[in-house]
């Protein structure tokens, strides 16, 4: 540990550079320590791998895991951030496209520039972007071991068997195209062939099955985000309002909690069947 002190130095500069600047240095390196520790205690000469390569990627997901745990973005900052995504959600069902940024604004009735700033807060606040901060190394080698809590765990197994459900849970159209793009990773004209419309209406009906989707979600791991619904008695009320009880239906708390649940694929497939994405 001695010997690679400097790669402690090293990670958190180059985090540090990447993160708003309250974020705090000596947390930084307090995490990094931990990530060397971590990879003097876990590390195999006989993979073949330099220790100081296996250090360097330990160090870094040291110091990605402690920002994780952290939320830099305050709470206004969030709650407008998820405003502006549900008004885009929304307008990209409506429009079959990814809405522009003037059309989110005249939406939110605010100007343009304000949205701006909006995005650009939120990007301040992210502090996760392997792709900059992760030069090398391989994916298991980037976390630190034993990273995770048991609550983490069960609270990963619940959010994952609610997304099954979910998907399990959308009309068998929306289900289809999920399926396809996501799981199978299929292009859309295939898709569009399948079912018998254009790719621009595949695009409709993704967008359609995401804002379904990320609401069947909330409606059971935080109901205070969802969207007030404009006709409480209509029937696009009722149909919601059956989808998150088909979800909440799909599994019981022992089987969301007990296990990881079933591969998402083949759940998701339905009765219907149809071909596995290869493993």
């Amino acid at each position: 540990m001695r010997d690679h002190l400097p790669l402690v130095q090293h990670a958190v500069a180059e985090v540090a550079s990447r993160v708003p600047r309250h974020v705090c240095r000596d947390d930084l390196e307090s995490a990094a320590m931990l990530g060397l520790a971590q990879a003097a205690r876990t590390y195999d000469p006989t993979r073949g791998i330099a220790f100081e390569r296996h250090a360097g990627n330990r160090v870094r997901g040291a110091v990605l895991d402690a920002l994780r745990d952290s939320d830099w973005a305050s709470r206004s900052v969030r709650a407008r951030a998820r405003q502006m995504q549900r008004v885009a959600d929304e307008l990209a069902v409506r429009l079959g496209r990814t809405p522009s940024t003037s059309e989110v604004a005249a939406e939110l009735g605010i100007e343009p520039g304000r949205v701006h700033k909006l995005v650009e807060d939120v990007h301040r606040a992210t502090v996760l972007n392997y792709d900059s901060i992760v030069a090398e190394g391989d994916a298991e080698e980037l976390l630190p071991a034993d990273a995770e809590t048991p609550d983490q765990v069960l609270l990963d197994r619940e959010r994952l068997a609610y997304l099954a459900d979910a998907v399990v849970a959308l009309p068998e159209r929306l289900r289809h195209v999920v399926t396809a793009y996501f799981f199978e990773e299929r292009p859309m004209l295939k898709i569009a062939a399948e079912l018998g419309v254009t790719e621009s209406r595949v695009s409709q009906l993704r967008s359609e099955a995401l804002v379904l989707l990320k609401e069947g979600l909330n409606a059971h791991l935080d109901p205070g985000t969802l969207p007030p619904v404009p006709r409480p008695g209509g029937r696009v009320a009722r149909r919601k309002a059956a989808y998150y009880a088909a979800v909440a239906a799909g599994s019981d708390y022992r089987t969301r909690l007990d296990a990881a649940p079933p591969p998402l694929l083949r759940r998701a497939r339905g009765p219907t069947g149809g071909r596995r994405a290869s493993a």
